[in-house]
């Protein structure tokens, strides 16, 4: 087996110890994000397995005494010369130099996506904070408490009240 092939397998099994599969489960929302999630997951675990237990190998060594023993050595030596002059092509990467630039502009639009996700998040709980505390201090709230927090209600409320809107 090629050296290129074992290191591609020893990468992906490294890899796959590297993955949070389990911290990627409780970010997933919908039933159908969770179905996508688990197909990719168990085809990770597929190819893995196929690169761990197919090319991660080495063939065994072919005993050409025996087959010298049964066949004849004349016939043997001819194939073990043809065997031993198979040079099997080393691997030439030519397609992640292709996508390495598209993939890393990808991860430059993730980070982007992932802060302005937090700081919408951020805001989010703020708001919630102040609707529970609103939410607390509303049935013994005032008017006047009410409008000094949302002043453009106020605001709003005495203009119609100035133009005779009563909302008819």
């Amino acid at each position: 087996m090629s050296g290129t092939v074992k290191k591609v397998a020893d990468v992906a099994f490294k890899a796959s110890k590297k993955i949070d599969w389990d911290g990627m489960a409780k970010l997933i929302v919908s039933d159908e994000a969770r179905k996508e999630f688990a197909t990719l997951r168990r085809t990770f675990d597929e190819v893995n397995s196929t690169l761990q237990t197919k090319f991660s190998q080495e063939p065994e060594p072919i005993d050409w005494e025996y087959y010298r023993k049964g066949i004849g050595s004349r016939l043997v030596d001819m194939y073990k010369e043809a065997y031993e002059s198979v040079e099997i092509p080393k691997y030439v990467d030519n397609v992640t130099p292709q996508y390495k630039p598209k993939f890393d502009a990808l991860l430059v639009e993730l980070k982007e996506a992932e802060e302005k996700s937090l700081r919408e998040s951020e805001r989010l709980e703020k708001e919630i904070a102040e609707v529970q505390e609103l939410k607390k201090k509303l049935s013994t709230m005032t008017a006047d408490e009410y409008f000094e927090k949302h002043p453009e209600l106020k605001k709003k409320f005495d203009d119609e009240i100035r133009n005779d809107y009563w909302g008819y």
